[in-house]
């Protein structure tokens, strides 16, 4: 007897890619550009996208950076911002001379490919978008230049507008020239906060200070004296205690020395230099291999070369493992496109100061009061206090008494505190801003409890769409007849279903809420 079939199933059912790259390079910063050059000049035709410049809904999501309502209208206005992408990385054009399909404000949503949980596909593929319609391009290799999104720790008032990510504050100053802030302090004197103090000077702002709750910075000496010599103050062993607000948002920062002394700086902007991590959620997402690694940002592709554990896959720049300028992003770049293209592999991301070690100890200054109040997550309101107590949303009402007996102290019980699981139970990282802002602190917080590692505290699961998508672009999906002929069943639970042929002419259908019709 032949094997049986099942006709609901979607093996064979989907439709070829509407396009088809030869390389395809997802990021057009340093490395991506430098991948997509290299790759043109090796006779490749490239095809390379970019989600800049970004929706400004997307941006008031926090949405890939921590930009914190400090944009000004001139996020509204495409075309400018367009030229201001090209000024900022004359090598988008050096590209496009060359050849390479550039496309601008596409956002890759989705990286698709055969393996244990997916067998379905005739080839892999990337879910693209842009702000009309949603498509997938098949690839022959895929080059992710994805950079890396900005690292927030909690602190009193830090969810009020005018507290921006490192990231983001990059992006609106150097990429959009669209930063409304004029007196910022910078948290954090590692490369980041460093940089970030440096290039906010550079800018004309006010730096009023760069503060470090450890006894000793972190930069080199080098870092410091450009300090000095720009006459931007250090604080060492100061600890934010309260962000104050008025009606755009901060207006002040309270800081406290270690002696328990208090003072106040006037500012307008506190950009969060803790650090920043590789944005890995296409290949996490896909089931590329991820390892905890925290001179590379904490957690990384695992490599060779620049290969991925994805068949055809590459990774270089910040997404690879924080590069430490935008020349050597540049020269990843190039290395990942020379080995998607045939060659040996050449060198391996550098590695840096253990970043881990960092977040730990500015998340233990930070919480050293305990303050059961302190908002982690913001999209669903989720405390400190909740967190521990593993307690779901206030909104769904008053918790059982089953829920009610259990806490995180009973979860570490039963092993290592997974991040997925306190997600389930709290709903900290399922707001519309997919986890950026909470995802490092809440992993933190559960190492901090547990007594272990953040290393050992499993990564959260990146699942698809790996970016906030309006219905409209889904809406006119190219699905085969096929395909569409088991949608019926496709989300069916077994044992409270029949097969379609078997249900008859007569049929009662059930709503989502129990009701018949």
């Amino acid at each position: 007897m032949g094997r049986p079939t099942d006709h609901s199933a979607i093996d064979g059912k989907f439709a070829p890619p509407e396009e088809r790259a030869e390389v395809l390079v997802v990021g057009a910063g340093a490395a991506g550009t430098a991948a997509a050059i290299e790759a043109a000049k090796l006779g490749a035709r490239v095809v390379l996208i970019d989600e800049n410049p970004v929706d400004p809904q997307l941006m008031g999501l926090d949405t890939p950076l921590l930009y914190g309502g400090r944009m000004s209208g001139a996020v509204q206005r495409r075309g400018g911002l367009i030229e201001a992408l090209l000024a900022a990385n004359p090598a988008i054009e050096e590209a496009a001379e060359l050849g390479v399909d550039v496309r601008l404000g596409v956002t890759a949503w989705g990286l698709y490919v055969n393996g244990p949980a997916l067998r379905a596909l005739p080839a892999p593929v990337v879910g693209l978008a842009d702000a009309d319609r949603s498509w997938m391009c098949g690839f022959d290799r895929l080059i992710l230049a994805t950079g890396a999104r900005d690292v927030a720790l909690a602190f009193p008032g830090w969810d009020q507008p005018g507290v921006v990510g490192a990231g983001g504050l990059h992006a609106l100053m150097q990429r959009y020239d669209a930063f409304t802030g004029r007196r910022v302090v910078v948290l954090g004197s590692g490369d980041i906060g460093v940089s970030s103090a440096l290039a906010a000077k550079a800018r004309g702002l006010d730096v009023a200070a760069v503060v470090e709750a450890l006894d000793r910075s972190p930069a080199k000496p080098e870092q410091l004296a450009e300090l000095a010599a720009a006459g931007i103050p250090l604080l060492i062993g100061h600890t934010p205690r309260r962000a104050e607000s008025g009606r755009d948002g901060v207006e002040r920062l309270l800081v406290a020395t270690n002696d328990g002394a208090q003072i106040t700086i006037e500012c307008d902007t506190i950009c969060l230099g803790f650090g920043l991590a590789p944005a890995i959620e296409l290949l996490d997402a896909a089931g590329g291999r991820i390892v905890p690694d925290g001179e590379r940002g904490c957690h990384a592709p695992a490599l060779e070369g620049w290969a991925t554990s994805l068949a055809g896959v590459f990774a270089a720049g910040d997404c690879a493992g924080l590069a430490q300028s935008e020349a050597e992003a540049a020269e990843q770049g190039r290395r990942a496109a020379r080995q998607a293209m045939g060659r040996a592999a050449e060198g391996a991301p550098r590695r840096g100061l253990d970043t881990w070690a960092y977040q730990r100890a500015w998340h233990h200054a930070l919480t050293r009061d305990g303050d059961p109040s302190l908002i982690v997550c913001q999209c669903e309101a989720v405390t400190r206090g909740d967190l521990l107590a593993l307690r779901a949303p206030r909104y769904l009402g008053e918790p059982t008494a089953a829920a009610s007996a259990r806490d995180l102290g009973s979860l570490i019980g039963d092993g290592p505190p997974n991040q997925d699981q306190v997600k389930r139970l709290t709903r900290a990282g399922m707001g519309p801003c997919q986890g950026r802002r909470c995802r490092e602190q809440v992993a933190l917080t559960l190492a901090q409890a547990a007594g272990i590692s953040p290393a050992d505290v499993p990564l959260a699961f990146h699942r698809p769409p790996v970016r906030p998508l309006p219905l409209k672009v889904m809406a006119d999906w190219r699905e085969t007849q096929q395909m569409s002929d088991g949608w019926e069943i496709w989300f069916a639970i077994p044992g409270q279903w029949s097969a379609y042929e078997d249900i008859g002419t007569e049929r009662e259908f059930v709503t989502p809420f129990g009701g018949g019709g």
